[in-house]
């Protein structure tokens, strides 16, 4: 748990720089998934038979965007666009096969991310809110995949289920709060709510 952070700044446009801040993450990261796709294609090679389970080992890489955005401009939606930017420079510009459904798919887990945030009035940022953040979104996404491949038809789906909500936990939450704990410590966040402590409040008591 975490004593609650600056808060967001209401539903006012976002200023130019947050913007281009999102869209910077969204492409980076949609590069950065590209990625990652090849290093599933690998790791589906070395586990083998059991090689179809190894998109959720790693199925938490394609959530962290999501959080980093949040936990750096505070602003309603800006996962969820993150993580849509992220996919439409896997399917644009990389030619990702999965196509336009990989949209669809990049809204329903940016969604999940986001929404432990919104709960929290985009105020509260502690290490179990980005293992929930993590949670939801590998969980929203696997259900949005289990219809369209027919996992719950198979004995194997708890699983699945249960690898990829692991891997939501750690590399798409708890690993993004590493991410925006390291970006900030260096100073590059200075000029972003998610550097800058509340009214009269010294940084290092506003974690715990």
């Amino acid at each position: 748990m975490s004593t609650p952070e600056p808060a967001a700044r209401g539903t006012r446009a976002l200023p130019l720089r947050d913007i281009v801040l999102m869209v910077m993450l969204g492409v980076v990261f949609g590069f950065l998934y590209w990625v990652l796709v090849q290093a599933w294609n690998l790791l589906a090679v070395l586990m083998g038979p059991a090689g179809d389970l190894a998109q959720h080992v790693l199925l938490g890489g394609w959530l962290i965007v999501a959080p980093i955005a949040v936990a750096i401009i505070r602003r309603p939606f800006v996962g969820i666009i993150a993580e849509v930017i992220a996919s439409v420079v896997e399917v644009v510009f990389l030619g990702s096969p999965v196509g336009p459904l990989l949209m669809v798919a990049a809204a329903i887990q940016g969604a999940g991310s986001e929404l432990p945030f919104a709960l929290g009035r985009y105020r509260r940022f502690g290490w179990a809110r980005f293992a929930v953040s993590g949670l939801l979104g590998a969980g929203f996404v696997f259900c949005f995949s289990a219809f369209r491949f027919d996992w719950f038809g198979q004995d194997i789906w708890p699983l699945r289920l249960a690898l990829q909500l692991a891997s939501g936990v750690v590399l798409g939450g708890l690993l993004a709060r590493v991410v925006v704990d390291a970006l900030r410590a260096t100073g590059v966040l200075d000029q972003f709510t998610a550097a800058r402590g509340g009214v009269g409040v010294p940084a290092q008591r506003r974690e715990r």
